[in-house]
């Protein structure tokens, strides 16, 4: 075996191992329950008058985000 064809099969190995390492991490992220705290956010409070209150607090002020009127 050349040296470059080991190179590429220990790169190859390297990413089907990383691969499966994010695969049992997302499925970790996916079984367990997420927390979390807005005490500490320092998201901006939407001050427009017209957003619907039915609208979650990120969406309400997205025309500002975004440059709109």
């Amino acid at each position: 075996m050349d040296k470059k064809e080991l190179l590429v099969t220990i790169l190859i190995g390297l990413l089907v191992l990383t691969a499966a390492l994010q695969t049992a991490q997302l499925l970790g992220l996916s079984s367990g329950g997420v927390v979390v705290s807005s005490s500490g956010s320092s998201g901006a409070k939407a001050s427009s008058s017209s957003a619907s209150s039915s609208l979650p607090t990120n969406l309400q002020n997205l025309p500002s985000m975004v440059g709109g009127c």
